[in-house]
Formats: structure tokens, C-alpha cells, sequence
């Protein structure tokens, strides 16, 4: 029996036991020794229901029993059951450098609830001004909320960890954004996009406590992190503190492996924008590799130092990690095991990224493997701008008989021309030898391997192009392509027989068309 989610009655769990902002009204300012302050949601003028997951509310055995008030509440016109809504505190650093108070500028929780025995958290993204704004209006834009849902569904059902995105709103409001930063202010359409998590908490969310030396209230919200979403730790201690720091290490390390694995790029990690339970949030200028590039990044302000490029993400995530342990220290008080869980970061990274390799080959006994291997395939890869998802799609779908079945691949799968490709031939050609060798060695049968590489290496990805494309048409009103688009990632792995034309090379078009390629923070 399902349950109508607007029937669920919502708790108050972070706003029950956390320190609240004493002032109530909501304009832009430094919120001091609290962790979240009460704001109410915007009005908009006229929503309208353009998607909501019915994927998500099957796995949480819940229906919409009414569209009209489940817009309503969506959309930030009406509360959720009278809960009385917050936004969160937190700092970061920001492209390497302490940026000070941050917070949600434009994101409200709006229930927090249980569902089969576990908390989740209800968040309007784009429902108004918080006083995290700072300079800006709270709002999004129809761009941004589309990318945002679709990749949050997209990247669950790849096997990553993740946010989740429970509704996608026009509000009927108009918003102005500079989507390029180059002067050029246009309005868009307004839009709200809910998003569904066990917890919004981030390293940033720690970090502005030890910044400003409120032990008190850090130490609350850790043992408020441990009670809530740890418990399996036991009850608050420095040795408990410790468990807790190894854990979230752990979980950041996998994410970064499953990041690697479908090659995503997130474009801001910012510790503002690195969740404490090890989930992919905050979607925003992010993209999945094309040409397969270590150096490329979709953040258009990173893209002199590439701060954030795809071959840096499992670095960043650590000095990221380091920020936390920073944070953590005066309630541990001792440097040394936090240093030793942080090297361990470093080893167990490798071995990992090593075997998730090895599994996109097919390959089990990962220690028969060399590390040069693994090297001199992606190296290959980069010289001949392979496209990541398709190559690996097709090794797990074709017998490589010979030489010329990986050389014809490669050309396939290519964006370089005949003549560049051909350069690499002879590198390919050594690459295939070794792998034939290795392949032999472990003597699996063709079916099995193939099987569960295909279950690794995904058919489908949301490539910067097509979330574009659904844009484009949701803009002129047609929601057509949204909806394609949700039924094709909630089945990445499978071949979907109708769906061919989405396994396919990023089109020439779309190489420089803006939000194709680069994107800005702008929404």
C-alpha cells in the first residue's frame, strides 16, 4: 500500500536540534552561532507542473494523490503540512581560497521527513531570497533547473551517488541572469526544482564554525552528523570523532571512483559543494567527457586553471578533505590519526581506481594488471579524442578477434580525423597486444565478460548537447524532450532499441555552442 506523500506529517529534526538564527527577518546578513535561520518560500505567479519522478516516488513507496496541491507545495506557493521551512549556514572555500559565510542563497528545506526508517530532507532550489543571498535575488532559471533534475535522476541510476530531484516547476516568473558574465543580461524563465537528500550538510557546514572559533556550535552539529546519519558509530567521542572523519574520507574516495568511472566532471568543488555523506550535489556547471580529455573542465570561470578538471577531481576531493580535518581538529585535539587517515586517502585511492579500471576491461585479477597498462590506455584516449562512453560501450558489445576490431573502434569513436588518428596506430596496436594477453590469461568466457562490463560502462550519459536541446524546446514550451530524456537516463545500461540516436558522437554543432561544451555558474 502506498502512502500519499502529502499526507506523510513532517518532523523537525536539523531545526529541532541545532542552534537557529534569532533574528526572523529575512534580509542578507552575517548569521553568527547558529546553523540555519527560518525564512518563508516565494509565491510565483503561476506555476506549472513540467516533470515530477515517478521513479523516485515508486522506490519510496509513495503517490501524488493530488497534482494541483503537490504543484502548489512544489512550487513554494504552500507550505508542506504547516512545516515551517529553513535554510542552512555554512562557509567554504571557494577555488582554493576561504570565501567566509556562504549558505543556502537560494535553496529552502521545506520538510524533513521519515520514510521507511530514514530521514530525508525536502529542498526547494530557486524559491526565493535567503539571508545567504548576498547579492543576489534567491531565484533560478528554467536552464539550470532542467540540467539540475535531469543529471540528479541521471546520475542515481548510474550507480552514483547522489541528490535526488523529486519535481521540476516553471514558476510563470521572468528572472534576469548574465548567462555569460559578459554584460548581456537577458530574462529567463523562472523555475524551482525540488531536491530530495538523506542530508544537505557539507564540509562547508563545519568549516565556517571553526573559522569563527564557535566550538560549541560545531561540536553540536557533529554530534547532531553522528547521531542523525552516523549512528552506527555509537555516541559522541573523540574516538567517535575520529570514526566519523575516516568514514566520510571513505565515502568521498568511492564517489570520486564512480566520478572517474562514468566520467564526470562537476565543475565546482568547491568544500561548499562536497556533500558529508559522500553524495554527488549541487549541480551546476557539470558535464560528462566527450573526447576524453584528464585536462578538460565545463566551468567556464575555471577555465584558465582548470582547477577542477576531470583528472584532478580524486586530488581536489582530498585537499577538500583536508579542509574538514581542519575544521574537525579542535574537537579530536590530535593531528597525527587524522594525518594517517588522510594518507590512507591517498593509498586506497589508487587501489580502487585501479580495479574499477580493470572492470571496465572486463579484467578480474587486478593484480595481474600492470599500472602501465591502465596508463597506456588512457594516454591513448587522450591522443586520439576518444569518446569515453562510447569506446567503452563497444569493447563490452564487440569480440575483438584481431587488431583491426579495436582499430576500427577507435576510428568510430573518434573526433579527430583519419590522418590524425592514424599517428596512434602503432601505440593502439601494442595497447591491444597486451590486452589480448591479459584476456587469454584469465580465460573468461566471452558472454560473462561482456555481461559484466556492460553493467560498468554505461550506453547513455547526459552529454552537455542534449540536456541543451530539451532546454531549447522547454523554453518555446514543448517539455517533449525533457520527458525523453528522463525515461532514457533512468535506464543508462540498457540498450533501448528506440533511443539509438542518443549513442551517438557529440554532433560538429554543439562543439561551440554555448551550454554544449562550457558553462558558467549562471541560473
Amino acid at each position: 500500500m502506498k502512502t500519499n506523500l502529502l499526507d506523510i506529517k513532517p518532523e523537525s529534526l536539523f531545526s529541532k536540534e541545532l542552534a537557529a538564527d534569532n533574528e526572523t527577518k529575512n534580509y542578507t546578513r552575517q548569521v553568527e552561532k547558529a546553523c540555519f535561520s527560518w525564512v518563508e518560500t516565494l509565491k510565483p505567479s503561476s506555476p506549472e507542473l513540467i516533470h515530477y519522478s515517478k521513479v523516485l516516488l515508486d522506490e519510496l513507496d509513495l503517490v501524488i494523490e493530488d497534482k494541483d496541491e503537490f504543484l502548489q507545495v512544489m512550487s513554494g506557493a504552500k507550505k508542506f503540512n504547516d512545516f515551517k521551512a529553513f535554510t542552512m549556514c555554512y562557509g567554504g572555500h571557494q577555488f582554493g581560497h576561504w570565501a567566509g559565510q556562504l549558505g543556502d542563497g537560494r535553496a529552502i528545506n521545506i520538510a524533513e521527513l521519515t520514510i521507511k526508517e530514514k530521514p530525508l530532507t525536502l529542498q526547494l532550489k530557486g524559491s526565493g531570497p535567503t539571508p545567504y543571498s548576498r547579492r543576489a535575488d534567491g531565484l533560478a532559471v528554467l536552464r539550470s533547473s532542467i540540467r539540475e533534475y535531469l543529471c540528479s535522476e541521471a546520475m542515481h541510476h548510474l550507480g552514483v551517488p547522489t541528490t535526488r530531484a523529486l519535481s521540476l516547476v516553471k514558476t510563470g516568473d521572468w528572472v534576469p541572469r548574465d548567462m555569460l558574465y559578459d554584460g548581456n543580461q537577458e530574462d529567463e524563465h523562472g523555475a524551482v526544482v525540488c531536491r530530495v537528500a538523506e542530508s544537505f550538510i557539507r564540509i562547508g557546514s563545519f568549516e565556517i564554525f571553526a573559522a569563527r572559533k564557535d566550538h560549541d556550535t560545531l561540536k553540536q552539529l557533529t554530534d547532531f552528523t553522528i547521531k542523525q546519519h552516523f549512528k552506527h558509530l555509537g555516541e559522541p567521542s573523540k574516538a567517535v570523532y575520529l570514526g566519523f572523519f575516516q568514514e566520510v574520507v571513505d565515502r568521498t574516495r568511492d564517489l570520486m571512483i564512480e566520478w572517474q568511472r562514468v566520467g564526470f566532471v562537476h565543475g565546482v568543488m568547491n568544500t561548499d559543494n562536497l556533500s558529508i555523506l559522500g553524495l554527488t550535489i549541487d549541480y551546476g556547471p557539470y558535464g560528462w567527457l566527450e573526447d576524453y580529455n584528464e585536462g578538460w573542465t565545463p566551468n567556464t570561470t575555471d577555465a584558465q586553471n582548470k582547477r577542477y578538471r576531470f583528472g584532478n577531481q580524486s586530488q581536489i576531493a582530498l585537499w577538500n578533505l583536508v579542509r574538514l580535518a581542519n575544521a574537525l581538529y579542535p574537537l579530536i585535539e590530535e593531528a597525527e590519526p587524522m594525518q594517517e587517515i588522510l594518507s590512507s586517502y591517498q593509498k586506497s585511492y589508487k587501489v580502487k581506481y585501479h580495479e574499477m579500471m580493470c572492470a571496465k576491461l572486463g579484467l578480474q585479477a587486478f593484480d595481474n594488471v600492470p599500472q602501465e597498462f591502465i596508463k597506456g590506455l588512457t594516454n591513448n584516449l587522450q591522443s586520439t579524442s576518444v569518446d569515453m562512453t562510447l569506446f567503452y560501450r563497444e569493447i563490452s558489445s564487440v569480440q575483438l578477434h584481431s587488431f583491426e576490431d579495436l582499430w576500427a573502434i577507435v576510428k568510430e569513436t573518434s573526433y579527430l580525423s583519419l590522418d590524425e588518428i592514424s599517428e596512434r596506430e602503432n601505440s593502439w596496436s601494442n595497447w591491444y597486444r597486451d590486452y589480448s594477453l591479459l584476456l587469454k590469461q584469465e580465460g573468461r568466457e566471452l558472454e560473462e565478460r561482456q555481461a559484466t562490463m556492460k553493467l560498468v560502462n554505461p550506453n547513455y550519459v547526459l552529454r552537455n548537447y542534449m540536456a541543451q536541446m530539451a532546454i531549447d524546446k522547454a523554453n518555446e514550451g514543448d517539455y517533449s524532450l525533457v520527458n525523453e530524456l528522463y525515461e532514457l537516463l533512468t535506464k543508462p545500461y540498457a540498450e533501448q532499441e528506440d533511443m539509438q540516436k542518443w549513442y551517438a558522437k557529440r554532433p560538429d554543432w554543439a562543439k561551440h555552442k554555448v551550454g554544449c561544451s562550457m558553462l558558467s555558474c549562471s541560473s
